[in-house]
């Protein structure tokens, strides 16, 4: 009997999704197959399985890649190339069923080395209910003067954070996830960065970010959490997961985070169930402010030291199926065929999934594709935990160590 491993980040919908898919492939193929799945957290996947390069000593069979990771496993040669298998046997509707942006998150250089698995481009969650509330309409224009409504601008969304900011609530304006993870912390700089119109590289790839624009960036989500105190204070412990189920436990007015985590809101367990919506993130009130979102995807990859990678290709497509990515979504994961996000089951039980399209075929970012990313994004990981969560350096300090060590990194 064969047996496939995958390693891939711990979540829930994925495990519950992964599950399913590998006992039905497991129950269609002639070959005795069986799966091991190992769920681990990105700083350990990253520091003990992809700097080592152990992630292709034929131990996985499978990998759940990490979007911002492809580049440089790709050039170190640690990712098997799918093309042929995508040429002669593509999953239903390929490439076409797929938007164009999260194809090329799972390429480089013009090879594919993956299937998108899971997506969902950040977007903005707000809680309708209280936006409403005729009771919560009247005290806010008493205090500023204007309507409540749901924020376009940065300035707009810190008073309307301010306003439903109650601690003896138990309810904050937001909540965000800057544990210094690498992965939100760096992604809510990036947002906050791009819709002041800045940019973290430069046309010739040179480091960009230290600039007005990355000021300002890096000292609005450092006064969110400290200055204007909107945020709860485990924030600065929270990845994304944690705060998407922090917004979905009712303890947070609005938050920008993945599309995805509006399954959680959406659940009819949720404290929040029916009373959710979405829209753009905010964007700053300047000529060069811009709504902008990011977006990465999860995809399925066979590491280049797989003995099985023919058997494991079978299973990308196979969970790459309509059906299957439907099971993805169902599980609380979220698919990423146009025909999941246009399922009407789907859309009625999970009304994010209009923005999620819109995202992911308008003018959405995705992070530098350049092989020392994954050495970039610990640089801006540790300015940001030096910056906000341990304020062990000013934001003009971070940004200017920051910038000196990407710029060694990248000449």
């Amino acid at each position: 009997m064969v047996t496939l491993r995958l390693v891939g980040r711990p979540f829930e919908g994925f495990e519950q999704a992964l599950q399913r898919q590998m006992d039905s492939f497991a129950a269609s193929v002639d070959a005795d197959v069986r799966f091991e799945r190992e769920h681990r957290p990105l700083p350990e996947i990253h520091e003990e399985l992809v700097t080592t390069g152990d992630i292709t000593d034929g131990t996985y069979d499978l990998l759940l890649c990490l979007s911002d990771w492809v580049p440089m496993l790709a050039d170190a040669g640690y990712l098997t190339p799918l093309d042929d298998h995508l040429d002669s046997d593509p999953p239903a509707d390929w490439p076409d069923g797929w938007a164009e942006s999260l194809r090329g998150l799972m390429a480089f250089e013009g090879t594919t080395y993956g299937v998108p698995y899971h997506d969902g481009p950040e977007i903005f969650h707000y809680r309708e209910d209280l936006f409403e509330s005729v009771t919560e309409q009247r005290a806010f224009r008493a205090e500023y003067g204007r309507p409540l409504s749901v924020p376009r601008t940065w300035d707009e969304f810190r008073e309307v954070a301010e306003f439903f900011t109650r601690p003896d609530e138990d309810l904050w304006g937001t909540v965000v996830a800057a544990k210094p993870d690498g992965h939100n912390d760096v992604y809510d700089f990036c947002i906050q960065l791009w819709s002041r119109g800045g940019r973290l590289l430069d046309d010739d790839g040179a480091p960009a970010f230290d600039s007005p624009e990355g000021r300002a960036a890096l000292q609005y989500y450092h006064d969110l959490i400290h200055d204007h105190e909107v945020v709860p204070p485990e924030s600065v412990d929270l990845e994304s997961v944690e705060a998407g189920q922090f917004y979905a436990d009712g303890k947070a007015a609005m938050m920008w985070n993945w599309s995805g985590f509006g399954a959680m809101a959406e659940d009819p367990g949720s404290a929040v169930f029916g009373r959710t919506n979405y829209g753009l993130i905010p964007r700053a009130d300047a000529p060069d402010g811009e709504h902008t979102s990011l977006t990465v995807t999860y995809g399925l990859t066979v590491p280049s030291g797989s003995e099985h990678a023919d058997l494991a290709y079978e299973f990308i497509r196979h969970a790459a199926s309509p059906e299957n990515d439907l099971v993805t979504t169902r599980e609380g994961a979220s698919g990423t065929r146009f025909s999941t996000w246009r399922d009407p089951d789907v859309l009625r039980e999970n009304s994010f999934y209009s923005m999620v399209e819109e995202v992911n075929t308008g003018p959405v970012n995705t992070l530098p594709r350049v092989p020392e990313y994954l050495e970039l994004n610990e640089i801006l990981d540790e300015m940001v935990e030096a910056a906000v969560v341990e304020q062990s350096a000013s934001v003009e300090a971070a940004l200017s160590e920051a910038a000196d060590r990407a710029t060694t990194l990248l000449e």
